[in-house]
């Protein structure tokens, strides 16, 4: 009789919504095509030289491991969504709260280092480019906390 009772595992659930499948989606897929990309634009050479460059000084260092923890974060985050914990869609709006402030008050001149600036002449601009930039996580974040669907899935 026991092997026919329905055994319940308590840290997956199943039928995840729609949406809240496509911003788990979104989160992998636009981090990794970011790597592939960086990597395909710097070529093996141009990879070594920037992780070379980005250990020369301690706040370099800082940002460099920084940035590779946000990574690891984020995709941790992506994977913890579709399994119903609340807590990775906070932690995700955390992380995006973190980076569009770094990439902001750099682009103003007011971080280090400027390598990570955003251009533009005007504040206008800068902002303009950095929602530009920035409006695929934006999409995530909406999928996450605007639906109902989403949110009475993390309410469970």
């Amino acid at each position: 009789m026991d092997m026919i009772k329905k055994q319940r595992c308590p840290h997956t659930r199943l039928n995840s919504p729609t949406f809240v499948l496509i911003a788990a989606i979104g989160i992998m897929t636009t981090r990794c095509l970011d790597l592939v990309l960086l990597f395909n634009m710097l070529g093996f050479t141009g990879a070594m030289e920037f992780l070379h460059r980005g250990m020369q000084t301690w706040a370099l260092r800082g940002i460099f491991f920084g940035s590779i923890i946000m990574l690891v974060t984020e995709l941790y985050c992506a994977v913890a969504i579709p399994r119903g914990l609340n807590w990775g869609r906070w932690i995700f709006l955390l992380t995006q709260v973190i980076a569009v402030g770094y990439l902001w008050a750099v682009s103003l001149g007011f971080g280090y280092p400027e390598l990570f600036s955003i251009t533009g002449e005007t504040q206008r601009e800068i902002l303009h480019s950095l929602f530009i930039q920035k409006l695929p996580d934006l999409l995530v974040l909406f999928l996450l906390f605007v639906p109902r669907r989403s949110r009475l899935f993390f309410r469970r």
